[in-house]
């Protein structure tokens, strides 16, 4: 939890977040998400985690290959450092309580809160009229996500920032419409050095799996070796690094390559270039392969393993949704007794 963010004292402070088991985790996902969430968890505040497989099917997805994506990320998530007996992991399917409240939060929510959202604009683009209701409609799922489980913060990238807005949009209109205080008004964490990691090849665009470019990104199942001749190939500029971050104005792949040793050191940017001002390239460049190096490769190697024991993995999540629907079902039962139904 943030210091010096206030939470309701009717709520119990708790965190919930998720990733779209799409395949291929990068270092995007693990600086600006899964290590974030390790040091949510070793804070003491109940921690929540899952693998949002109902959001992936809104655009198609080949049976076989959600499953392995799914248990890839679980075994991203441990590798990274969740340990299943601190946080709850789980996926998200396995709760039908999601789906039921995401119809609730479809009936409150309204279109022209969805027809708003960046990503849905993003995402359709011209092609709106061809595009899945899912794909429309997520962003009442996610805000059931958060608060099937009254979290009280989210950790996201800025770019999820939008949709924990019509999180809290939603809690406040299904409060004020049935005249309840009963969902919290989550707060969105958005913090870190690297909580945007970039392109290694082009420092304006955003770190993705789907770049055609393997060079573009480190994935997390990467071995030392391609780490490291990644890092030595990242795109840069001639100028040696700069002491203070107003010289890094403009030159985009270099603030990228500072911020992520930062984020991978646990340092600050000022930090990092109060070390490293004046110097060239070449010489960052190696610092900076070892230290990924040394934080990443053993990632890679426990996801390696992980992944050869599909069975370990399979219990860890049942047993995670196990103690999900332990705290959502008697939300969902309380949901529905607000809203009338008779059960």
């Amino acid at each position: 939890m943030t210091e010096g963010v206030q939470t309701s004292p009717a709520f119990t402070p708790r965190v919930f977040s998720g990733i779209q088991p799409s395949g291929g985790l990068t270092l995007g996902n693990y600086l600006g998400a899964l290590k974030r969430f390790v040091d949510s968890q070793n804070s003491g505040v109940q921690s929540i985690y899952c693998m949002v497989d109902l959001h992936a099917i809104t655009v198609w997805q080949d049976p076989a290959s959600l499953r392995n994506a799914t248990r890839e990320l679980c075994a991203g998530y441990i590798a990274s450092g969740l340990d299943p007996e601190k946080s709850i992991l789980f996926n998200q399917s396995q709760v039908s309580a999601h789906a039921e409240l995401g119809w609730v939060f479809n009936c409150v929510a309204r279109m022209g809160w969805m027809q708003r959202m960046t990503q849905w604009k993003d995402k359709a683009g011209k092609n709106a009229q061809n595009a899945s209701l899912g794909l429309f409609a997520y962003p009442a799922l996610m805000a059931a996500d958060i608060l099937l489980y009254h979290a009280t913060h989210v950790p996201v990238g800025e770019d999820q920032k939008q949709h924990v807005e019509l999180t809290r949009d939603i809690a406040t209109k299904f409060n004020h419409d049935f005249g309840v205080d009963f969902f919290p008004i989550p707060e969105p964490v958005i913090e870190g050095t690297a909580t945007r990691v970039m392109s290694l090849r082009d420092g304006s665009k955003k770190m993705s799996k789907s770049d055609p470019s393997d060079m573009s990104r480190i994935n997390l199942t990467d071995d030392s070796d391609s780490i490291a001749a990644k890092i030595r190939k990242a795109k840069t500029d001639p100028d040696a690094l700069p002491s203070e971050a107003e010289g890094l104005e403009g030159r985009p792949e270099a603030k990228n390559l500072v911020n992520i040793y930062a984020a991978l050191n646990d340092q600050t940017q000022a930090q990092v270039l109060a070390e490293v001002g004046g110097r060239q390239f070449s010489e960052f460049k190696p610092m900076l392969a070892d230290l990924a190096v040394a934080k990443l490769s053993p990632i890679s190697t426990e996801m390696g393993r992980l992944m050869q024991t599909p069975d370990e993995i399979d219990a860890i999540l049942r047993r995670g949704a196990e103690r999900a629907r332990e705290i959502a079902n008697p939300i969902m039962a309380r949901t529905l007794d607000i809203v009338g139904m008779v059960r």
